[in-house]
């Protein structure tokens, strides 16, 4: 195998076989921006038997001009490879900071909305090493814990379908290779180079940290043993969660045993906190900085006998008793539901 090369047709099959072959699960949506990686995954996509349905979908977000005719290629260029394509399109008013978060939930959103309406059992997207040496930098830019430093999972729930990354361990340039060795044209995105963006001006940093060691591999085996320890823990609340829970009528409401939950090292404790907030509130998975907040507050309490009324992602988390209890927080004029508060 050449490290630099293109992708051998042995190679191909084998990463797209789960998702594409004889015994894949079901049809499958192809995330197509038309840049080299996603071209590649397109290609490779139609070098294999068709054995499930496949439809190409690109997402025009409109948010610069081209956008419109990038998609009416890559549409085109699905066309020639004998495959289905579908044009999404955000609509709506854009937000005036965060853009390209929010155009990726929009993306997902869409492109999981597809996946249910042509009853695909995967999407694909074209994801590289290099993009998980970036997202891996920008998180530890960020802050972010564990976590966020396990960058991308290889695959993931994606509403009913999976969102798998076949070449998630790849090179970027072995794929460029590819589309250079089968002749397959792809476009350059600008923003992919805008320094108003946080992750353009990290990728161009990364010749710079990668001659003093920090290379794109080794940020990709960083993530890779950190989603390896976030599953062990993840595992330990999960058993946590199950012994110290205690009867608790009502929906939505959960009581843990004070003196076992202190008993947990921090790292699970924090895991079961994330788990029994998203359960009882309505904000999903607390941010980790939030978490580490409510544990300081509610562990002195449990521990001397006092009391700790929070609030965090909707969910009132009351230490007090000897138990740990989390409601629905009822609501508040005029504050968010992420922040963590003494409720009174």
């Amino acid at each position: 195998m050449d490290a630099a090369g293109p992708l051998t047709p042995d190679e191909i099959a084998a990463r797209l076989a789960p998702w594409l072959g004889a015994g894949a699960p079901g049809g499958a949506v192809l995330a197509v921006s038309g840049g080299p990686d996603s071209t590649a995954l397109m290609g490779c996509a139609a070098l294999l038997p068709p054995l499930v349905p496949v439809v190409v979908a690109t997402v025009d977000h409109r948010l610069r001009e081209g956008s419109a005719a990038e998609a009416e290629a890559v549409a085109a260029a699905a066309a020639a490879l004998g495959l289905r394509h579908r044009l999404l399109v955000w609509d709506g008013a854009k937000p005036a900071s965060g853009i390209q978060d929010a155009a990726r939930a929009a993306r997902y959103a869409l492109l999981a909305a597809l996946a249910a309406e042509v009853g695909a059992a995967s999407v694909l997207t074209a994801h590289t090493l290099d993009d998980q040496a970036e997202t891996v930098l920008l998180r530890l830019c960020r802050g972010s814990g564990p976590a966020g430093l396990a960058g991308m999972a290889p695959a993931r729930p994606l509403g009913a379908a999976t969102l798998a990354r076949p070449f998630l361990d790849l090179a970027k340039a072995r794929l460029v290779a590819t589309c250079a060795a089968h002749g397959w044209t792809f476009a350059a995105d600008p923003s992919n180079r805008d320094p108003r963006f946080a992750r353009a001006r990290l990728r161009g940093l990364m010749p710079a940290l990668a001659a003093e060691g920090l290379t794109a591999p080794r940020l990709a085996r960083l993530a890779g043993r950190l989603r390896r320890d976030e599953a062990a823990l993840d595992a330990a609340a999960a058993e946590a969660w199950d012994r110290l829970r205690r009867e608790s009528p009502g929906a939505g409401r959960v009581v843990l045993d004070g003196a076992g939950f202190l008993a947990l090292p921090e790292a699970v404790a924090l895991r079961l906190l994330a788990r029994v907030v998203a359960h009882a509130g309505d904000a999903g998975r607390p941010r980790l900085e939030r978490l580490e907040a409510l544990l300081a507050a509610v562990r002195p309490a449990l521990a001397g006998g006092g009391a700790s009324r929070r609030t965090l992602g909707g969910a009132l988390v009351t230490a007090a008793s000897g138990h740990l209890t989390v409601t629905r927080a009822p609501p508040r004029r005029g504050r968010g539901s992420g922040s963590v508060d003494a409720a009174g």
